[in-house]
């Protein structure tokens, strides 16, 4: 599970990273809004644990963003602001949780394992995936564009599903390995390559607007525009 930590206080974050690392999170750290900001945008996370008096962009800010760019990311606010009404601010922009420092770390982690699996049970319900005129069904394992239907082979398959549900995020080529080949990354192989050359082929060749793109250096996206 991959957590982002957007937090200024650099011991504040160094806490808990050490100790989400300890519960075998893998953590990143952003030490202000803009940075943060644009990590949650650009990667993929299991979870954001986002200050709100952060440098440059505001956490507030930087949750309402994430969420009017479409990343579905949980966030849970980690602040000393308790008031009602930051609570509800930051409900209404779009956070899922709200924690109050100071913490004891006990309740952190357990409210970080409730969002993660309350986000992936979500997730996991969807059996009806659609970006532009593209539509792919889970149960049925059926894929269509613009009403036509696609037949592709099983690895294909839960290649587009997993582009789909993160779809608008970067997934680097170790995200793609782990989660379609159960396998560590090894730098000398070119069988995701393959496969999303594959897939262009599939859902892209013949369609517009062109959905599966590169972002050089740092893996594939699928996204409308």
């Amino acid at each position: 599970m991959n957590i982002l930590i957007i937090e200024d206080e650099q011991k504040v974050a160094a806490f808990i990273k050490k100790g989400l690392e300890v519960n075998g999170y893998h953590i990143e750290v952003a030490y202000d809004g803009k940075i943060g900001l644009s990590m949650g945008k650009n990667y993929t996370y299991d979870l954001i644990i986002l200050d709100v008096n952060l440098p440059i962009i505001n956490g507030f800010d930087v949750c309402r963003q994430l969420r009017e760019s479409n990343i579905k990311t949980p966030v849970l606010m980690l602040t000393a602001l308790g008031t009602l009404t930051d609570k509800v601010l930051g409900f209404d922009i779009g956070a899922d949780d709200y924690l109050v420092k100071p913490f004891e770390f006990e309740e952190l982690t357990a409210r970080v394992k409730a969002l993660i699996k309350r986000a992936n049970a979500s997730l996991s319900m969807q059996t009806i995936l659609k970006v532009a005129d593209l539509e792919l069904n889970s149960d049925s394992k059926t894929v269509t564009r613009n009403g036509k239907e696609i037949e592709l082979t099983a690895k294909e398959f839960l290649l587009l599903e997993y582009l789909m549900r993160n779809q608008g995020k970067v997934l680097s080529r170790l995200d793609i390995a782990e989660k379609i080949w159960d396998i560590s990354f090894d730098t000398g192989t070119n069988v995701i390559d393959l496969y999303i050359f594959y897939l262009r082929k599939k859902i892209d060749k013949d369609f517009t607007p062109k959905l599966i793109h590169t972002q050089i250096g740092m893996g594939y996206i699928l996204k409308e525009k």
